[in-house]
């Protein structure tokens, strides 16, 4: 097997190389409920220099993440491994695309020695897309799984995954490394696949999450969307129906942002009203918890989150008893 190397610097190389001749998109401004502090704090200065002397890449500047600056400071970062080229091309997403370079055998080590020099009750660990490699990425995921279970054992562990689209047996690969908690985003409806995430597919994601549950009916599972890209209400609606058919445990709802004008624009600010509205109707179909706001990531105040979600769980069953 040959590799091939990309030797292009970081800085000629387009970050975003195919949706360079695409039209300018009008970007909106912002609502004030959006604004956030730019990231200046001591807290932050520091969780920086621990992932830049561990040879890192975090989600949370890759995809240029608004709360930074909050979740830097409390020493808390998602990690993202397999490199920082993803092989698919996202109409919403700021990661760079193009050919990945070669996977860094050092990276499993390097994640648990951050995780504990960091003292990181819970960790969330992400990936770009690697459809290159024939497992997708999910051997290096369970690598790295097992590392923080060997450096910090007390550590829980959350896992966002791409899907393993055409991958056979990768997410059992993933599972069976027994993270605490599973997480794969659907993004958004359906109907805004072909020009959102052209390179997924909605009904082989809500299939995952469902696998997930059939492999470990133990595991907590986990999904994610973004809206105000131009879906309809009862299209959100019946996408947690169709979470609820998998058994998800918990949702996440969060406003999309618009990273350049070669993106798909922001249809919509969904107002904090909405979301409250969303989150209250999400309960009433069964999920053990819902995170809907404007700022909600995938990992943001995903810690306590855990907790919440464990707690919750009790809580179900002692009423079920």
């Amino acid at each position: 097997m040959v590799t091939v190397l990309d030797r292009v610097s970081v800085a000629a190389r387009p970050r975003h190389p195919e949706k360079a001749h695409r039209p300018d998109q009008e970007v909106l401004r912002k609502p004030d409920w959006i604004r956030v502090k730019a990231p200046v704090s001591r807290g932050y200065l520091e969780t920086r220099e621990i992932v830049k002397s561990h040879h890192l890449v975090t989600v949370c500047e890759e995809a240029g993440c608004p709360n930074i600056g909050e979740c830097w400071d409390k020493k808390h970062a998602t990690f993202m491994i397999l490199g920082e080229i993803c092989t698919r091309a996202c109409a919403f997403c700021n990661v760079a695309t193009g050919l990945p370079t070669a996977l860094d055998p050092d990276e499993p080590e390097n994640v648990a020695k951050a995780v504990t020099k960091m003292g990181l009750s819970h960790v969330v660990v992400t990936s770009v897309d690697r459809d290159d490699l024939d497992d997708g990425g999910a051997h290096h995921f369970a690598e790295v799984i097992r590392a923080i279970r060997h450096a910090s054992p007390a550590t829980t562990i959350e896992v966002l995954t791409p899907d393993f689209l055409r991958k056979e047996g990768a997410l059992e690969i993933v599972v069976e490394a027994r993270p605490d908690v599973f997480n794969h985003n659907l993004e958004t409806v359906p109907s805004n696949y072909l020009t959102v995430r052209p390179g997924a597919r909605y009904f082989h994601s809500i299939r995952l999450l469902q696998r997930v549950k059939e492999l470990d009916p133990s595991m907590f599972t986990k999904s994610g969307i973004m809206v105000g890209l131009g879906e309809e209400r009862n299209e959100v609606l019946q996408l947690m129906d169709d979470l609820r058919t998998a058994n998800v445990d918990f949702l996440t709802i969060g406003q999309y942002l618009q990273p350049s004008k070669k993106h798909h624009p922001v249809k919509k600010f969904v107002t904090p009203e909405e979301f409250k509205s969303y989150e209250t109707i999400a309960y009433t179909k069964g999920f053990l918890l819902v995170s809907a706001s404007p700022l909600t990531r995938s990992s943001y105040h995903a810690g306590e989150d855990f907790a919440r979600l464990r707690a919750a769980r009790v809580a179900a069953l002692a009423k079920r008893s």
